[in-house]
């Protein structure tokens, strides 16, 4: 695809790779097949979506910027959805594929990939895996294990549905222009076996868990679930840093009962 000059914006948060060893390993990790429906997040100059599309025949792409999304409408083998992520249905461009779960990828924009991936979250039943470039920093945080200080509510809220790791690191010199944070590529893959539970009692607890991390959970949770007449058994003598996923996603059902 014929490249013309785009000079990135900082309000959608533009960095490109522009590595050509380290997108070899992105595509090597992703592990494209011919005919898989995926769906590829800010495609902007296609440096990862040319060689996806080379081995998949072809690819939805989802780009906000009016520019690029024109540029990349010339490519024959892409369907271009113009639109703000946050607002994409993805249970409708699943439907529109032929019913086989989607593989979502994506350089996610570091300013909005926390909402990017709640908003993911939605509709992880139709989704077969998803693998992401984000800021190293923030899978710490996605993968972080119990009593560490990276552990928190993003740790809790995707741990209870996908199982995620580390797959490959990625220096900042990888992308024009430079961004000022290490970069990491992570694979996460929907838990069969995640229990059921009312998303938005999970957030809520969750978020108010951490509010105040430093304190016991009697400060913070312990009041929430006094709000609620609970009267159930959950201990509230800790910090909210020691308590593992499955017990928040167990405390999440028992409040909903």
């Amino acid at each position: 695809m014929k490249h013309t000059t785009h000079i990135p914006r900082k309000r959608f948060g533009q960095h490109f790779l522009a590595d050509g060893g380290i997108i070899d390993a992105i595509v090597q990790a992703i592990d494209p097949k011919a005919g898989d429906p995926m769906v590829e997040i800010g495609p902007g100059l296609a440096a990862l979506t040319q060689p996806l599309v080379e081995r998949l025949g072809a690819l939805t792409v989802i780009e906000l910027d009016r520019d690029l999304a024109q540029r990349l409408r010339a490519h024959g083998q892409l369907t271009v959805i113009e639109s703000d992520v946050l607002k994409v249905d993805f249970a409708h461009i699943f439907a529109g594929l032929g019913a086989i779960k989607l593989r979502v990828v994506g350089n996610l924009p570091y300013n909005i990939s926390t909402p990017i991936l709640f908003h993911l979250l939605q509709y992880v039943e139709v989704i077969q895996d998803q693998h992401f470039m984000l800021q190293k920093e923030v899978i710490d945080r996605m993968v972080a294990q119990p009593s560490t200080a990276a552990y928190g509510r993003l740790s809790v809220m995707l741990q209870w549905r996908y199982a995620m790791e580390n797959v490959l690191f990625v220096p900042p010199e990888s992308f024009d222009p430079p961004p000022r944070v290490d970069s990491a590529v992570v694979r996460m893959l929907p838990r069969t076996d995640a229990a059921t539970v009312d998303v938005r009692c999970l957030s809520e607890l969750v978020q108010v868990a951490f509010s105040q991390r430093r304190k016991l959970l009697r400060h913070t949770l312990g009041v929430w679930l006094e709000g609620k007449n609970f009267d159930g058994a959950f201990n509230v003598q800790r910090r909210a840093e020691e308590v593992p996923v499955d017990e928040y996603v167990a405390l999440a059902q028992a409040v909903v009962q």
